[in-house]
């Protein structure tokens, strides 16, 4: 068999410190060899520090490592002095350079050799044949080998031609001798080397503060993972609490009403009983005299008196024995106060439920899991890693909490400015079909005046107001909407109210029934109303108003608008159950609404 050749690098003999061929090679307990003196001379450098590092790993030892000699490295290191160099099997380090190798510069003929090492003195690669000189020439083998590259030129100073072997640190670039004498005199320098030595030492620092703030990463990760899969829990079991209380709830609701039902047909089994009694004796009493009757009838007819006086003794002085009590039949609404006191609780229990409702939603976001700030400055930048994600900050105040959900992704941040407000203008225009006939709409159905004067141009329609004089946008909303209205004259109310509600009677009036919310703007101040509920409203007094609708979050604001400055007069939290049409009441003369074109 054939004896396979072994491939030998000079370089893999090479002590790291002084890069030529080991001397008296020792190693140490990490594994990295170097030159006995070489190492000894680091090592005294760093006496005052105490701690001793080795080059290459930076494993650091406390006590200074006692050396001893590397007898079998120290024979090899001698045989590649003997024989000059690496030996090589040819079949592998010969071979003809292939597509993007670094081809010897020496070789001639249509196809060049692989370069192996390139001289940082020579500026030269060569191939295994003609870098056999360096190896053997006393004078070359001073000289810097390195791994093949075709990047010769990027290690030359394009202004002299000189190797770039020092580093300037005034201007932070590798230079050549002959500019440490020239345009860079004076400045700060050192070789490249211990430049290097001295940011590999930096680059060992940063490495481990990477691989530090990665294991922090990794443990906030995990922590994170575990407070989401926490929340999954926590939130399908508070959805099983809640149906189990509901399905309580209900199932009480549903006794009630049996119940009730079974109370109404006992109730109304008992009086049905008693009323049938007295008709059964009704109906015998009713014989009876009509028994009496038809021989009273008989006896009048009769021509002997004699008989006649006689019968009419009886007759006359026996009367119909009966215990029947007078009878009063009530109206046909026996049961009516029943369904009242039923009617007059659905309400209470609705009352219950949306007073309670809005505490009951104020809970649930205050459920929240507490994330990092978001960096503001570079510094903030510079303290996050690459795999770190920018989350929203963390909420410092009840209020903020308050707007913070863990299971909501708001796709609408609620506006700060009247410039956040305008992002969700809409275009509006009133109905006239449901516009009261004492009003009157111009600015192409954007304002509508008051007027004594009935408008007999409207004709009649299903759709309009008649009781009160108010008017609904034709735009049902379901979204995120803002407007503006403009009050000109003493009052006007700002409304919004589901299209199915009622056009005429009391419970037509926005405000005064569960299908509308109504803000009345007037000299005095505002007062917002709903259910009939009237609420005094603080703010400052201004002509126009904003009204802000997101429909999903169930939100309704209203916004005093001076300029482009907007305060918060009134909010409503609740569930909308269908889309929503703004709308405008008026009732004083001469006063005037308008929706404004934002833009």
């Amino acid at each position: 068999m054939a004896q396979q050749g072994v491939v030998l690098d000079q370089d893999q003999f090479c002590c790291s410190i002084c890069l030529d061929l080991l001397k008296d090679p020792v190693t140490l307990a990490c594994g990295h060899s170097y030159c006995s003196s070489c190492i000894e001379g680091c090592w005294d450098q760093d006496e005052q520090k105490g701690v001793y590092n080795c080059p290459q790993c930076r494993q650091s030892f406390t006590l200074r490592p006692a050396l001893k000699r590397n007898y079998m490295l120290a024979e090899v290191v001698e045989k590649l002095k003997e024989t000059g160099g690496a030996q090589a099997a040819p079949s592998e380090l010969t071979s003809p350079a292939g597509p993007g190798e670094v081809t010897c510069d020496l070789c001639t003929g249509p196809r060049k050799q692989r370069a192996l090492k390139s001289c940082l003195v020579c500026m030269v690669s060569y191939c295994q044949t003609h870098l056999q000189p360096h190896y053997q020439v006393p004078v070359l083998k001073k000289h810097k080998l390195v791994e093949a590259t075709s990047g010769l030129q990027e290690m030359i100073c394009s202004s002299h031609d000189k190797l770039l072997e020092v580093f300037c640190r005034t201007d932070q670039q590798c230079i050549c001798m002959l500019c440490t004498m020239e345009e860079h005199k004076g400045h700060d320098t050192l070789s490249v080397k211990a430049e290097r030595d001295e940011k590999q030492d930096k680059l060992v620092l940063i490495q481990q503060e990477v691989q530090q703030r990665v294991q922090q990463r990794q443990k906030e990760l995990k922590e994170l993972q575990q407070a989401v899969e926490s929340l999954k829990l926590s939130g399908q079991a508070a959805e099983q609490d809640i149906e189990r209380i509901f399905t309580e709830l209900i199932c009480s609701i549903e006794r009630r009403r049996s119940e009730v039902k079974d109370l109404i047909r006992a109730q109304q089994g008992a009086a049905v009983s008693q009323a049938e009694g007295l008709l059964e004796r009704l109906e015998q009493e009713i014989a009876e005299l009509r028994r009496r009757d038809a021989e009273l009838e008989k006896l009048s007819h009769t021509e002997d008196n004699i008989h006649f006086l006689q019968k009419y003794q009886s007759l006359s002085s026996t009367s119909v024995s009966s215990d029947v009590p007078s009878i009063s039949v009530p109206p046909l609404q026996y049961f009516k106060h029943v369904t009242e006191v039923v009617s007059e609780l659905r309400d209470k229990l609705e009352e219950l439920i949306q007073r309670e409702w809005s505490e009951i939603s104020t809970t649930v976001s205050t459920v929240d899991v507490l994330l990092p700030p978001e960096p503001r400055t570079r510094a903030d930048l510079l303290k996050v890693s690459t795999v770190d994600v920018l989350l929203p900050p963390e909420p410092k105040t009840k209020a903020e909490l308050l707007k913070v959900s863990r299971v909501d992704v708001f796709l609408h941040p609620e506006p700060k400015t009247r410039a956040d407000l305008l992002r969700y203008s809409c275009q509006l225009t009133l109905d006239s079909d449901t516009a009261h006939t004492q009003l009157s709409l111009s600015e192409e159905n954007r304002k509508v005046t008051y007027t004594n004067k009935p408008q007999f141009d409207f004709f009649e329609c299903s759709e309009r107001f008649t009781t009160y004089s108010q008017v609904l946008c034709r735009e049902a909303l379901s979204g995120c909407c803002y407007w503006e209205v403009d009050i000109k004259g003493r009052s006007a109310d700002i409304v919004v109210s589901y299209e199915n509600i009622s056009r005429k009677g009391k419970k037509s009036c926005f405000g005064y029934n569960n299908k509308s919310w109504s803000l009345e703007c007037s000299s005095d101040g505002y007062t917002f109303t709903h259910k009939s509920l009237e609420t005094a409203v603080s703010g400052p007094r201004s002509s126009r108003v904003g009204v802000y609708l997101d429909y999903k979050a169930g939100t309704l604001s209203f916004y005093s608008v001076v300029s482009d400055t907007v305060t918060l007069l009134h909010r409503v939290q609740t569930t909308f159950t269908q889309p929503l049409c703004p709308g405008i009441y008026l009732d004083n003369s001469n006063t005037s609404a308008e929706i404004m074109e934002l833009y």
